[in-house]
């Protein structure tokens, strides 16, 4: 945090819950609707109805005289349209049982709406009570096994100390499982060319889906069929594309237009000097090599210099970040309250007279940046606490400063393998490959060195492809 900053409320990363039992999303607005009337899919407009929402959407809001308006039918497609891309949004519907005595919500039916840049929409949906019947358990809870194996943070690890295991390998039994709950119902709707976009709009838990990584029958992984990329919802889809248009214009991303001053290569910062809590040792920043690698071979490929060890001040790179159109941030991060099952909050850094080296969510998300991709290399940072308009953490708190796309991890990562990957990522930028289709072929040629999905599949594109 910088010296003399004005303090702001404080920014919850809290563990990630199971949030598919709170119907007044912006996804489950309208899937509440077609459960009651399938013939009127977005017949009642799609509003943020929680405070909470409306004080996370604000800083994308803000910066539109109709941002508050509700999207209706044709505004969905239009939004499609305007991506020329599959939109693929999906709601989980609870019903409610008595065990032991106790009211629990138990997940029922999967919904799942496509739709096209055509304007074609269609809904799918499948029965998770049956699912549950068949493979003796519930649906979540194979999600939730299926995260555990990778290493990741959430509610149901707790107390359990995950690291990153190379020899461990991510059971095909579990990817192919969700695959046939999540993609086989609707795979005769998507994409039939691998270079037209995907966008998947998830819920509650799925966020922290990689969706690359599912695997069809053959054995073949998603992204070798599609380009993919999240968003939290389609309205704050929209809000990027208008901020986008209204700041840029139809000013395309081409990274190899972009100047030194316009590139910002963080490294290996060197830890700071005050710690953020004592005694915690989740809380040691320990040194990245691989990331000062990583940041090195990017500036050369951009003839621009990186910021590595001391001069990776927190102060030197606020500074920087409102003129940068590409971020790139190969950090050590780590929980607001350092409690080791929750996600990222806190970003370390160097540190200097100016400030303590610790750059935190409510600071991000209070910069103005301009930047067209905010690439954050390091473990779990696109994951945060899961609310009704998505996953707010880091990745949240770039694309609401400013950003119109966070490229994110789902899950604790090798600092060696991610240099790897994300150094092919921007080689193939430079050859002037949008972002989703550039972190697609970095996953494709990286599973050609690394097989398992666990040191590729990690990293997902959220917002603007």
């Amino acid at each position: 945090m910088i010296k003399n900053s004005k303090q702001y409320f404080p920014y919850l990363i809290t563990k990630l819950v199971p949030a598919f039992i709170i119907l007044t999303t912006v996804t489950a607005t309208y899937s509440s609707a077609l459960a009651n009337n399938k013939s009127h899919i977005f017949q009642n407009k799609i509003t943020f109805k929680q405070t909470t929402t409306k004080q996370i959407a604000k800083p994308l809001m803000k910066q539109f005289s109709k941002s508050s308006e509700a999207l209706n039918t044709e505004q969905i497609k239009q939004v499609a349209k305007q991506q020329n891309a599959t939109i693929v949004q999906y709601s989980i519907i609870a019903d409610e049982s008595v065990v032991n005595g106790k009211t629990e919500a138990q997940e029922s039916e999967l919904y799942t709406w496509v739709i096209k840049p055509t304007g074609d929409v269609q809904f799918r949906k499948v029965d998770l009570k049956a699912l549950g019947e068949i493979e003796k358990n519930s649906f979540l809870n194979l999600f939730r096994r299926h995260r555990r194996n990778l290493g990741a943070r959430s509610e149901v690890t707790k107390g359990v100390k995950l690291e990153y295991n190379p020899k461990k390998k991510i059971s095909s039994t579990d990817l192919q499982k969700l695959h046939q709950v999540l993609i086989k119902p609707i795979a005769d709707l998507l994409p039939q060319k691998p270079d037209e976009q995907l966008i998947f709009i998830p819920q509650g838990e799925l966020f922290s889906v990689p969706f690359a990584a599912l695997q069809d029958e053959e054995g073949k992984y998603l992204i070798e069929k599609h380009t993919i990329s999240t968003a939290p919802s389609v309205q704050i889809l929209d809000l990027l594309y208008q901020r986008k248009n209204k700041g840029k214009g139809e000013q395309s991303f081409i990274p190899t237009n972009i100047t030194g001053n316009e590139l910002l290569i963080v490294g290996n910062p060197t830890a700071p000097k005050i710690p953020f809590k004592t005694g915690k040792e989740i809380c040691k920043v320990p040194p990245l090599p691989g990331a000062e690698k990583e940041a090195k071979n990017i500036a050369e490929m951009f003839q621009a210099q990186p910021l590595i060890g001391n001069a990776a001040t927190e102060t030197a790179i606020v500074k920087k970040m409102p003129q940068a159109r590409i971020i790139h941030l190969a950090t050590y991060t780590l929980p607001n309250n350092c409690v080791e099952e929750n996600s990222p909050g806190v970003i370390a850094l160097a540190s200097s007279e100016r400030d303590d080296g610790w750059l935190k969510t409510e600071e991000i998300q209070n910069l103005n940046l301009k930047a067209d991709l905010v690439v954050l290399a390091s473990c779990d940072t696109a994951l945060g606490k899961i609310t009704g308009d998505g996953v707010i953490g880091l990745s949240r708190a770039f694309l609401g400063a400013g950003a119109d796309s966070v490229i994110g991890s789902l899950w604790a990562v090798d600092d060696m393998t991610t240099a790897y990957l994300i150094t092919e990522l921007y080689g193939n930028l430079r050859k002037n490959t949008d972002k989703a289709g550039a972190l697609r072929q970095a996953m494709l040629e990286t599973m050609k060195k690394y097989p398992n999905p666990q040191d590729w599949a990690a990293f997902t594109l959220i917002g603007l492809f």
